[in-house]
Order: C-alpha cells, then structure tokens, then sequence
C-alpha cells in the first residue's frame, strides 16, 4: 500500500521543529550553501537523493517523522518525499511514519521572517 505524503506550514512546522523524533530534510542542491538553511536540517541534494536515499534512512533511525523541502516544495521536496515513500514500501521499513512536505519550501520559510540558520557545519549543528 502506498504511503501517503502531506504538507505542514510553516508556523507548525516551527513548534515542532527540535522535537527528537523530527528531521527536516532539505534537497535543495547548490543554492544552500549561499541561502542559508533551516536550522538542524539535513542536507540530501535532489540530484543525488536516490542514490543516498539508504543512508538517509539510517541517519534518521529513531525519527517518526520526516518534513522535506526544497526551495518552493513544488518539484524537488514533493518528488524525493515520494521517492522516500516508495523507498520504504520496499525495504519494508514502517519506522518512518509520517512524510511530510513544507508549503512555500525554504523561501516561504525564510519571507516569513523564520529563522534561517548560515552554519557551514555539516550536519548543521542548528
């Protein structure tokens, strides 16, 4: 059975965010090393998502929930939550339970006066 996928708006991904069994997970590719990102977030271009898509899974063991963005979350965020779904259906892997996707992405975060983290840590250590 497919998995389904949902969005989450800002100001409720903001009182979420820094809850232990959350990842946010940015597939914005070049553009976050000059834009900033959200902080705590991790990064998995979308160019190479698939191919890291295992590792992932691994680094976000012990988290039930997932929230991707990308710049907008209209093409890159929404593909690569569905990749995610998909990849999981088939490892048979049902840790992962909620897969979410930010409305406006990283931009829509940022104009809303969100904060916006500039680290170059990788991870960020937000």
């Amino acid at each position: 059975m497919a998995r389904s996928i949902s969005y989450i708006n800002g100001s409720q991904l903001l009182a979420l965010n820094g809850r232990p069994n959350i990842a946010i997970v940015d597939v914005r590719d070049e553009e976050r090393s000059y834009d900033g990102h959200i902080a705590g977030s991790l990064h998995y271009a979308s160019g190479t998502f698939s191919d890291k898509i295992s590792n992932m899974v691994q680094e976000v063991k012990g988290k039930d929930t997932l929230v991707f963005h990308c710049s907008l979350s209209q093409v890159r965020g929404p593909t690569c939550a569905r990749r995610l779904a998909n990849y999981l259906t088939e490892v048979k892997n049902d840790e992962i339970k909620n897969i979410l996707v930010l409305e406006r992405g990283f931009n829509g975060w940022e104009a809303s006066g969100r904060p916006v983290c500039r680290c170059t840590s990788i991870p960020c250590k937000g």
